[in-house]
C-alpha cells in the first residue's frame, strides 16, 4: 500500500474535517502549542523554557494492557502472553468505532523514522491521530521526516474516539471509555482507539519499537529489544557499550543516566528504554535506539537517584500528571526531601503537605528530547550503531540472585534473561514474597510467541560470530534485618568496573554451579561489612533448587511444547548441582 493511498482510506472511514501533514518543524510545534493551551490541554510552566504542564483525564493514566491485542493469524503464534483476537473478528470490531471518528477534527499525518539518519537499521511508520498533543510528542520522541517513495512503513491509525458534532464543545483532555491498543503483526498495522495517554497513543513507542518490532526482527533475523544502551569509558580511556534489561521498578533508567562514583569512570548514555541489535559484518552485535527521546516516569526522580535526568528536564520537555507548585514549576513524590507546603495535584484540587492523597499520579512522565542528556552519547547517531560487549539481565530479589553473576555461554546467559523475575512488595498488588515473571522485561511487549522469542535468541549463536556477554545483577539484596545490603545508584559503578575487566580478562573469579561471581570487588571508600559483602555472592542450595524446580513449573505450564528444548537441559543441568 502506498503512503497516499493509506491516507486516503483512513480519511475516508475517520471522516475529519481537516487533514494536515506534519513537518515536525519548530514553526509547526509552536502553534499546536498555542492550540493546546488554547484548549486547556497544557499550559506553559514558567519556570522551565519552552516546557508544558497537562494533566489527563482521570480515567487516561496508563497502557491499558488488558485491552492489548496480538492479532497474528493464528493464536499459537500470539502465544500465552498476550491477548489475541482472529484478524477479521478484530477489524470487524475496529471499524466501526473508527467510522466518523475524527468529526470535528483535524486528521494529523505524521511521517517518522525510527533510528538513526541514513542508518540500514531505521525503519518508517506513519501515525494518523487526531491529536495535538500526540504530534507535539511524537516530535520529541521519534525523527518526523519525508518517507520516499516506495518505502516500506508501519500503518498507524490513533483517535482518542471523541468525535464532535456542529457546535459542540470539546474538552480540554478527550478520550473514551471505550479503549484498544491492536497490533496485527503479519501486516504491519497498529490500531489504537481510546487513549490520549502516551504508551497507547504515541505509536512508535511500544507498540511499533517493541510489539511489532519484535515480529520484524524475529523475521529478518535481529532483535527489538525492552533495554537501555550506555557507553562506559575506564580511567585509561578504553570503551565498551552495555545493554541491559530491567523490568519495572528496577532501576533501569538511573542506570542508563548514571553517575559513576568511582573516579576516572565516566558513563555516556545511548538510550534508556529500547536497543534495536544487528550483526554487522564483522560478526559483533550492533545496537541503536530507535527513539529520539525519553518517556520517564516522574516520581523517584530526583537529584540523588539520577541527577542526569533532572538536567534533562529543566528545558523543552512536555510534563504530564505531575503536581503543580504555586510559583510555576513542577513537583512529584521523590523529587524532594520535604514537598512543598502547597500544591495543585494532578486532578487539578488544591494539595497541602501531609496529604494522604498522592501530589503527582504515579505513573505521572516527562518527555524530553534524549540530545538534552548532559551525557548523551553523541555516537547515539552513527548508522551503524554501537558494538555491544555485554548484556545485563535484571530483577528485584531479595535473598537469591547474587549482586553480579557472569553466564557460562550465550544458551545460559539466555536462560538467565527468560528467568527475569522480582518480587512482589507490601506496595503491590499480590502476595508479598510471590513472583512476578517478567522474562528478558518483555512480557507486555513481545508481538509473538514467547517460546519462539527464546528460541529466537538462541538461534543467533551462529559461527563467526562474537557474542557478548551476558551477566544478571540484582541490586535489591537484604540483610537478615530486612534492609538493602547494596547502596546502588552511583556505587553500581562498582559493579559495572568488574564486568568491563571481565570483558577483558582482568578480573579473576569464582565458578558456581550456575555462573561466575566476583572474587574481589572494588569496595573503596564504601562503608559495607565484610559479612554483608560475602552475603551479597551467596548461592543458596536449597533455594536455587527450588527455583529450578519453580522455573520448570512456570516454563512448562506457560510456553508447553514451544518452551525450547535446550533450556530444559540446562535447568535440569543447574539442579543436578544443588
Amino acid at each position: 500500500m502506498s503512503a497516499k493511498d493509506f491516507i486516503t482510506g483512513i480519511k475516508e472511514l475517520c471522516a475529519p474535517d481537516s487533514v494536515h501533514i506534519c513537518d515536525g518543524s519548530e514553526g509547526e510545534f509552536q502553534a499546536l502549542a498555542k492550540l493546546l493551551e488554547e484548549k486547556g490541554t497544557w499550559q506553559p510552566l514558567k519556570k522551565r523554557p519552552g516546557s508544558f504542564y497537562a494533566r489527563s483525564d482521570p480515567s487516561d493514566v496508563a497502557r491499558v494492557e488488558a485491552s492489548t491485542y496480538i492479532c497474528s493469524a493464528k493464536e499459537s503464534d500470539a502465544g500465552p502472553t498476550n491477548n489475541w483476537k482472529d484478524p477479521i473478528e478484530m477489524i470487524a470490531v475496529l471499524e466501526p468505532l473508527f467510522r466518523n471518528c475524527m468529526k470535528g477534527r483535524t486528521m494529523y499525518v505524521i511521517p517518522y523514522a525510527m533510528g538513526p539518519k541514513d542508518s540500514p537499521y531505521t525503519k518508517f511508520g506513519i501515525e494518523i491521530t487526531d491529536s495535538a498533543y500526540v504530534v507535539c510528542s511524537m516530535k520529541i520522541m521519534a525523527r518526523i521526516v519525508k518517507i520516499e517513495e516506495g518505502k516500506d512503513f508501519v500503518c498507524g491509525i490513533h483517535s482518542v474516539g471523541m468525535p464532535l458534532e456542529k457546535g459542540q464543545e470539546d474538552v480540554p483532555w478527550p478520550c473514551n471509555k471505550v479503549k484498544y491498543i491492536v497490533h496485527f503483526p503479519e501486516s504491519r498495522e497498529i490500531w489504537s482507539y481510546g487513549s490520549g495517554y502516551g504508551g497507547n497513543a504515541l505509536l512508535g513507542k511500544k507498540c511499533f519499537a517493541l510489539r511489532i518490532g519484535s515480529k520484524i526482527a524475529k523475521d529478518e533475523g535481529w532483535l527489538a529489544e525492552h533495554m537501555l544502551i550506555l557507553g562506559l569509558t575506564s580511567p585509561e580511556g578504553e570503551k565498551k557499550y552495555i545493554a541491559a534489561a530491567f523490568p519495572s521498578s528496577c532501576g533501569k533508567t538511573n542506570l542508563a543516566m548514571l553517575q559513576p562514583s568511582l573516579k576516572g569512570w565516566k558513563v555516556e548514555c545511548v538510550g534508556d528504554d529500547i536497543a534495536w541489535m544487528h550483526f554487522g559484518k564483522d560478526g559483533r552485535l550492533y545496537a541503536v535506539n530507535p527513539e529520539n527521546g525519553f518517556f520517564g516516569v516522574a516520581p523517584g526522580t530526583s537529584m540523588d537517584s539520577n541527577p542526569n535526568a533532572m538536567k534533562s528536564i529543566e528545558k523543552n520537555t512536555i510534563f504530564t500528571n505531575v503536581a503543580l507548585t504555586q510559583d510555576g514549576d513542577v513537583w512529584w513524590e521523590g523529587m524532594t526531601k520535604v514537598p512543598p507546603e502547597e500544591l495543585t495535584d494532578w486532578k487539578g484540587k488544591s494539595w497541602k503537605r501531609g496529604s494522604a492523597e498522592k501530589a503527582a499520579h504515579p505513573n505521572s512522565r516527562f518527555t524530553v528530547s534524549k540530545k538534552q542528556c548532559p551525557i548523551y552519547d553523541p555516537a547515539g547517531e552513527k548508522p551503524e550503531g554501537v558494538p555491544i560487549d555485554a548484556i545485563l539481565f535484571g530483577g528485584r530479589r531479595a535473598s537469591l540472585t547474587p549482586l553480579v553473576l557472569e553466564s557460562f555461554n550465550w544458551s545460559e546467559g539466555v536462560l538467565l534473561g527468560a528467568s527475569i523475575s522480582s518480587e512482589i512488595t507490601a506496595a503491590s498488588e499480590g502476595a508479598q514474597g510471590a513472583l512476578r515473571h517478567d522474562p528478558f522485561a518483555m512480557l507486555p511487549f513481545c508481538g509473538y510467541n514467547m517460546g519462539d522469542y527464546f528460541q529466537h535468541w538462541l538461534d543467533l549463536e551462529q559461527p563467526g560470530r562474537s557474542m557478548p556477554k551476558i551477566f544478571a545483577v540484582n541490586w535489591f539484596r537484604k540483610n537478615s534485618q530486612g534492609k538493602y545490603i547494596w547502596p546502588g545508584y552511583g556505587e553500581n559503578t562498582r559493579v559495572l568496573k568488574w564486568i568491563f575487566n571481565r570483558l577483558e580478562n582482568r578480573e579473576d573469579g569464582s565458578k558456581t554451579p550456575i555462573g561466575i561471581v566476583p572474587k574481589n570487588l572494588d569496595v573503596t571508600e564504601l562503608n559495607i561489612s565484610k559479612e554483608d559483602m560475602d552475603s551479597l555472592f551467596v548461592i543458596d542450595s536449597t533455594k536455587y533448587n527450588q527455583e529450578c524446580l519453580e522455573l520448570k513449573s512456570y516454563f512448562s505450564e506457560t510456553f508447553g511444547e514451544r518452551f525450547p528444548k535446550k533450556f530444559v537441559q540446562i535447568l535440569l543441568n543447574w539442579q543436578s548441582h544443588f
